[in-house]
């Protein structure tokens, strides 16, 4: 662990977090279009699986897509302006806030469909496999998510053809309004596994570092034709489902406690002043170019135009 990777993990989650409070506020204001699902309090989780990737290596993301388009290298300005539903935009402002990609950095897109990405993120690891390229695709999904039948079709497939992926569980305690326990099978998703024939890891998913070592090593072994993993990251939603989700079925108080004690910023803020790896003045330097960086972003939206009526027809098909 050098200073430069400390660095690289707090840049990216402290990006992520500063993107999606922008977002919210926004939102909130009714200036953004659509639903929007905030990433805020799992941004270890991204910002610590993407660091193990290449930029050819390809991810898939979920309707809470934000943190991993911006964790695998994508654009903040087309970013922004997608969601403010510009024509600059990574859609052309036509897709919103759920179905972000960037196929030049790997990122093959979010996903509004819940459980959307698992055979897509496999037919991407089948594709490598027979070009025989070393590279790997990682999913990413949620406890809910795991519920699906394309979780289990997925998972059979690439055991059976020992695909390079890896199947990454953000298991934030909440499907939509319900908590996950009264709706799974198991406690730990990572459990199912079993039943595949290949590893299933747990993992404190607030914790940039762990996360960084235990998916590197599910990544490792996709790269060395050893075939799929399930990596369970344990976190919390901090967020309501959306923006707007008056949350009645979970108090405020028990989002600030879990928040207080699992927050994966000011976790790693600690670690990294207190074992000397950063400096207060070197975070805060971090803080201020990320800071300009989305300032910058939203001023590209603001700037940017609508696209025009005529443009509704366009990009239904392929040329």
């Amino acid at each position: 662990m050098s200073k430069e990777l400390y660095a690289s993990f707090y840049e990216t989650m402290f990006k992520i977090r500063t993107f999606e409070k922008r977002i919210e506020e926004f939102s909130m204001k009714g200036e953004i279009p659509g639903f929007v699902h905030l990433y805020i309090g799992e941004e270890a989780i991204a910002a610590g699986v993407c660091a193990n990737l290449t930029k050819s290596d390809y991810i898939q993301s979920t309707h809470r897509g934000h943190g991993h388009t911006i964790a695998k290298g994508a654009s903040v300005d087309k970013m922004m302006a997608e969601l403010f539903g510009k024509r600059t935009g990574y859609c052309k402002g036509k897709g919103g806030s759920m179905h972000i990609a960037d196929f030049s950095v790997g990122m093959l897109g979010a996903n509004g469909i819940v459980g959307g990405g698992y055979t897509l993120a496999t037919g991407a690891a089948l594709a490598e496999k027979i070009k025989k390229t070393n590279n790997v695709s990682v999913v990413f999904f949620g406890d809910g998510a795991s519920n699906r039948g394309t979780f289990h079709e997925a998972l059979n497939m690439a055991a059976v053809w020992k695909l390079p992926i890896v199947f990454v569980c953000e298991n934030n305690e909440w499907a939509s309004t319900t908590p996950y326990l009264t709706t799974t099978s198991v406690k730990d998703i990572a459990d199912r596994a079993v039943g595949y024939g290949i590893p299933g890891v747990i993992v404190d998913g607030n914790d940039v570092v762990k996360v960084y070592e235990e998916s590197g090593k599910a990544i490792e072994r996709a790269r060395r034709g050893e075939g799929p993993s399930i990596v369970e990251m344990k976190t919390y939603r901090i967020k309501g489902h959306f923006v707007g989700d008056p949350e009645m079925y979970r108090t405020e108080e028990e989002v600030q406690k879990r928040f207080e004690a699992n927050d994966p910023i000011k976790r790693f803020e600690s670690k990294v002043i207190s074992e000397g790896f950063l400096s207060e003045n070197e975070i805060k330097k971090i803080q201020e170019t990320v800071i300009n960086e989305i300032d910058a972003a939203v001023q590209f939206a603001f700037d940017s135009p609508f696209p025009a009526e005529y443009e509704l027809y366009e990009d239904l098909y392929v040329d």
